[in-house]
């Protein structure tokens, strides 16, 4: 039970930040490209690749996991959003910027996995 929690901890807490980022990004950008599902998925990706990181050399544990792993950086990525959001564009007739979403969300969701990997190296060596 005690796992359950801190995941719906972590959860609550990711989900928050996932609209706040969301609303504030997207509020500075005029376009219909969606800037903030990008920018939670890049920044969540850049967390779990940070804690995966941490975990796999023994600096966090089983607790870190599920609070800041399966909790808060689940629900501060969003697949589905990023699916939707890319069929919104694809139908409203702006292919380009769909096939951008999906390339920019991959390869930049990739890439900051790494760096948090990288990062993660070198702080807890």
């Amino acid at each position: 039970m005690n796992d359950l929690l801190l995941v719906a901890a972590g959860g609550a807490v990711g989900a928050s930040l996932r609209h706040l980022t969301d609303r504030a990004v997207q509020a500075r950008h005029g376009t219909a490209f969606p800037w903030g599902t990008l920018t939670v998925n890049v920044v969540g990706s850049l967390l779990l690749g940070l804690l995966t990181g941490a975990v796999l050399s023994g600096a966090a544990g089983h607790t870190a996991r599920l609070l800041l792993g399966t909790g808060l950086c689940g629900a501060l990525t969003t697949y589905s959003t990023l699916s939707y959001e890319t069929l919104r564009l694809a139908e409203t007739g702006a292919k380009l910027l769909a096939a951008a979403n999906v390339v920019a969300s991959v390869v930049a969701g990739v890439g900051a996995v790494l760096a948090g990997l990288a990062a993660a190296r070198v702080l807890f060596p």
